[in-house]
């Protein structure tokens, strides 16, 4: 990894003294930009270095049941996040020729995000679907944060109906994630016949996601009658899309949203209406695949600290983004850890012709 990152410093190095002799000459880079007539003029185009090839074991499967399938959301404000977290999995996998990643993004010319993904990850088993804003603008409250209230937010209730019906199982990840660990190990828990896996956290009190009227309300506070609801962070989660689809789920998160709309259930943005559905009632896994609050809260970010015990994946759940952080040059401690699997150029192109 050193190597890697000593070789990519001194060959932009060695591009910009290129430039300063030859200052005519052309400079290749793998970067594919978007057409200027689908950007405005001052549209600007993060650049990513190219990742390095990462190659299966020697006791990897080539069958299809041995393809892991990864979700992920491509929102403009957080790709750079997206590009190390993609990273981040490869490198620490056993087989990530199996890996194939199923990208979901809201901008209907998808052309120009997949030519950034295939010059980044030139090897990357991939596709991206285009998920139409309209499915849920009508149905979101605001919340919180406003990050917290687009549609691509939203995106992960409607998995079932836009990845192809042969995908029976998938990953969904956020893209303020990092793995540290090899992702197969959560690809294999065991569901136990649950539509979602995750880790859940039974110390905290859910009554601070809903409001007053949902618990002073007969009808919304037996809701949870009959099982023994936990918190857990739809960030990280196993999904068996086949029994999702079988059993409506995406009609049922829908239907607590059109509640909130008319009567204010709850705080946060795609969350809770998950809790209302699926909480008590999902397969907890181990803790240690979501060290999620690294981010801080919803209102201030600030910093915090990694929780006791073994990590896997690092999640920077709350306000604060270790790539703003690191940019203004006010980390967190634990934003260090993000650093190493920034693929980010630290420069920008601005499209002007």
């Amino acid at each position: 990894m050193a190597s890697w990152r000593l070789s990519s410093f001194l060959s932009l190095l060695l591009g910009l003294l290129s430039l300063l002799l030859h200052p005519m000459a052309a400079i290749r880079v793998n970067i594919v930009l978007p057409k200027a007539s689908s950007l405005s003029v001052d549209a600007p185009i993060p650049i990513f270095r190219e990742a390095p090839e990462f190659r299966n074991g020697d006791k990897c499967g080539t069958k299809e049941g041995d393809i892991i399938h990864v979700t992920m959301t491509l929102d403009g404000n957080y790709l750079r996040g997206t590009m190390a977290a993609v990273f981040s999995i490869l490198q620490h996998s056993t087989c990530p020729e199996n890996l194939s990643f199923h990208f979901l993004s809201s901008k209907a010319a998808l052309e120009n995000i997949v030519g950034t993904i295939k010059a980044t990850f030139p090897y990357l088993k991939f596709r991206v679907y285009h998920f139409d804003p309209s499915r849920v603008r009508g149905k979101i409250s605001k919340s919180v944060r406003q990050a917290l209230d687009q549609p691509l937010n939203y995106a992960r209730i409607y998995l079932a109906d836009i990845v192809p019906k042969h995908v029976k199982r998938v990953i969904y990840l956020d893209s303020d994630i990092i793995v540290v660990d090899d992702i197969e190990k959560l690809w294999e828990v065991d569901m136990e016949g649950k539509v979602v896996s995750a880790p859940e956290y039974c110390h905290v009190n859910l009554t601070q996601y809903f409001t007053d009227t949902f618990w002073s309300s007969p009808k919304f506070a037996r809701t949870f009658e009959g099982r023994r609801p936990c918190y857990f962070n739809t960030g990280v989660m196993v999904m068996d899309l086949e029994k999702w689809r079988k059993g409506e789920y995406t009609s049922k998160v829908e239907e607590w949203m059109t509640v909130q709309k008319q009567e204010r259930i709850y705080h946060l943005g795609s969350l809770p209406p998950f809790l209302l559905v699926l909480a008590g009632n999902i397969k907890g896994v181990d803790h240690r695949w979501n060290q999620h609050g690294l981010g801080g809260d919803n209102f201030e970010g600030k910093c915090r600290s990694l929780h006791p015990g073994p990590i896997s994946l690092l999640h920077w759940s709350g306000k604060g983004k270790p790539w703003l952080r690191l940019d203004s040059r006010k980390p967190c401690a634990v934003d260090h850890l993000w650093e190493p699997y920034d693929l980010y150029r630290t420069s920008w192109i601005a499209l002007d012709e």
